[in-house]
């Protein structure tokens, strides 16, 4: 197989990833507005800055993820015509720390998720019980694009280094 439709399909997936998390943002920050305008309850008006922060937040992610890829179609094609071993090689060792990485983020968003629901159950206060379960709301969220993302990557590294020893 390819490697460079290989790589470039992998980068596609990642911007196709940043615009899931661009749509979940916009709802995210309608939502806010939405409370904003429309909340007669205190915990309606108690989600307007959790939510806000939450939906830029996010926006700043789908940011992140998109510029890191969308430069990485054009860069592979010259990377691997200059020298192919190298190239593979060097995505090798990036999805292996992204792997790491991935492990990583897997024991800190479910703890999150933890933090939300203890709020929730905890606080009496709106403010407090809003941004818990933004918090879990934020935390699920990611764990599920991650998911998709470090399954992905690690598609992805086996590929390369099928290529690699063939």
């Amino acid at each position: 197989m390819d490697i460079i439709k290989i790589s470039t399909d992998w980068a596609r997936a990642e911007i196709f990833s940043a615009k899931i998390v661009w749509i979940f943002s916009f709802i995210i920050i309608l939502s806010a507005i939405g409370f904003y305008f429309l909340g007669k309850t205190t915990i309606a008006k108690a989600f307007v800055i959790p939510l806000a922060i939450t939906g830029f937040l996010l926006t700043t992610i789908g940011i992140g993820l998109y510029t890191a890829n969308k430069p990485r179609i054009i860069q592979f094609e010259k990377e691997y015509q200059t020298n192919s071993s190298a190239f593979i090689q060097k995505e090798i060792e990036r999805t292996s720390k992204s792997n790491s990485d991935f492990a990583l983020v897997f024991k800190i968003l479910p703890i999150l998720v933890i933090i939300g629901a203890a709020l929730i159950l905890i606080s009496k206060s709106p403010n407090w019980q809003a941004s818990g379960i933004t918090l879990a709301l934020l935390a699920s969220f990611l764990m599920a694009v991650d998911a998709n993302t470090a399954a992905r990557n690690e598609t992805y590294r086996q590929q390369l280094l099928t290529h690699q020893s063939s």
